[in-house]
């Protein structure tokens, strides 16, 4: 008799071990993709040092890499950027104008901030994500 009860509980207790695993996955997913903030989209900053202005970014996207276009106000132009993203670190540089740009993102990844250096000197930088 007891053999016969656990058959019958048998497919119920599959069923609820199933669902607990998929539920767990979908929790490690959800954790996977909200560690590593989207950046693709525009962004609106400023830097001051050796030069100060603002600039806003144009990013895509693509795994760990950034490309996409920078416009400055000092010096003033449009000009093609790429970079890297790993985690909340990130670098890029416009090379037309020989600066880098290394620093973190916010862990909401609507908010990023660090250092550039340019053969002209260096400072600080900050910038919000807009869209």
């Amino acid at each position: 008799m007891h053999a016969q009860s656990f058959r019958r509980r048998l497919p119920l207790v599959l069923w609820i071990a199933a669902v607990l695993a998929l539920c767990s996955s979908a929790t490690a997913i959800a954790a996977l993709s909200a560690s590593k903030p989207k950046l693709g989209g525009t962004w609106s900053g400023s830097y001051s040092g050796a030069f100060k202005g603002s600039f806003t970014l144009k990013w895509k996207e693509t795994g760990l890499k950034l490309s996409g276009t920078i416009t400055l106000t000092n010096p003033h132009g449009t000009y093609g950027i790429s970079g890297r993203v790993n985690r909340k670190s990130i670098s890029f540089g416009a090379v037309r104008v020989g600066a880098t740009y290394t620093g973190s993102v916010s862990a909401s990844g609507k908010s990023m901030s660090g250092h550039w250096k340019s053969p002209q000197g260096g400072g600080s930088w900050s910038a919000r994500k807009t869209s």
